[in-house]
């Protein structure tokens, strides 16, 4: 928890950059990472790249910003339409958005997204209040769902889980639409019985309802979870190790994707160069702005979830560092 809350205070300090002088103004050139919410490690994901980026502003002239957002769909279609120049997302929507299926049938393929590099697992977590007799998926029917807000990985994902299921929105007595930062505290306060959220542990996002109010980890398990895994190259079974969470002894047994980090091929090589060039180049300070990024490592995040062809900029770096041919 100490370090959620001390990186958190750091992604501020990541935007917070001195005035620069009149030359080094004049060569400025800004980038923009769309990522999740506040509280979420999307958000805190996108400060820790923003933060090493700027670091060497001085040399490079890039200044990096962070916008919060609806999250990975959301931020697919704004580096779509290049309001922004990367964006955090869940591997399987990257993989629909480049191949213009599911919720990007109607807009079409997105041939043009390029890949950069993945990040972390993101298990679908549910997270029930201690009094609502939930103990696996299918207790959810008839209770009030947080189902992630419109535009997000989590609500897309959700919509296809049920559809796995022989559900609908209609099996729950309310179906609520809350942003990631919005729904533990009315998990707290009784107005919702359950949410749903794809996400990296630890979160402060679910670690926040368990400790104030003695929230429960779901296993999400089944014939139809079984079959979703193994009919989609972007699902993977995942466990989230007993004792992580107070209260939350045993490992809870799901499902999920990874997060990645994208980008159009309209991106100039030189930015896309520098942003991975100062993750890469700080790597064990990266990998200590945020407990979800404690265990990567280089080489499986220029290859694991990449559902799009990786950008030319990142595959100069990559092939410097001979991580790739």
């Amino acid at each position: 928890m100490k370090k959620i809350t001390a990186f958190l205070g750091a992604v501020g300090a990541a935007v917070a950059i001195m005035a620069p002088t009149a030359p080094a103004m004049a060569q400025q050139q800004f980038m923009t990472i769309g990522t999740g919410g506040l509280t979420g490690v999307y958000f805190a994901a996108g400060g820790a790249i923003c933060r090493l980026v700027n670091a060497g502003r001085a040399q490079h002239g890039f200044r990096c910003t962070v916008e919060s957002t609806g999250g990975s769909v959301a931020n697919i279609n704004t580096v779509r339409t290049g309001d922004l120049n990367f964006g955090v997302a869940q591997s399987d929507w990257n993989f629909h958005a480049f191949r213009g299926t599911s919720t990007f049938q109607q807009a079409g393929a997105f041939t043009d997204m390029r890949s950069v590099f993945s990040l972390h697992p993101e298990p679908f977590t549910i997270v029930a209040r201690a009094d609502a007799n939930v103990r696996e998926f299918n207790d959810l029917r008839g209770k009030r769902v947080n189902v992630g807000n419109p535009g997000s990985g989590t609500r897309a994902s959700m919509d296809k889980l049920l559809a796995a299921k022989g559900m609908t929105l209609a099996d729950f007595r309310l179906a609520s639409e809350l942003r990631a930062d919005e729904h533990g505290a009315a998990l707290c306060d009784n107005r919702i019985d359950a949410f749903f959220f794809g996400v990296g542990h630890p979160s402060a996002n679910v670690l926040d309802p368990i400790t104030t109010c003695g929230a429960r980890l779901v296993n999400i398990t089944g014939p139809a979870v079984d079959k979703l895994v193994a009919d989609n190259p972007f699902y993977s079974k995942a466990t989230i190790p007993g004792g992580m969470y107070r209260g939350n002894p045993e490992p809870t047994q799901t499902y999920g994707v990874v997060a990645t980090f994208v980008t159009s091929a309209s991106t100039p090589d030189a930015m896309v160069y520098t942003l991975v060039r100062a993750v890469f180049e700080n790597f064990d300070e990266f990998r200590r702005l945020h407990p979800a990024l404690a265990n990567l490592n280089p080489e499986s995040m220029v290859r694991n979830g990449l559902t799009a062809p990786l950008h030319p900029g990142a595959i100069r770096y990559y092939r410097e560092r001979g991580w790739m041919n």
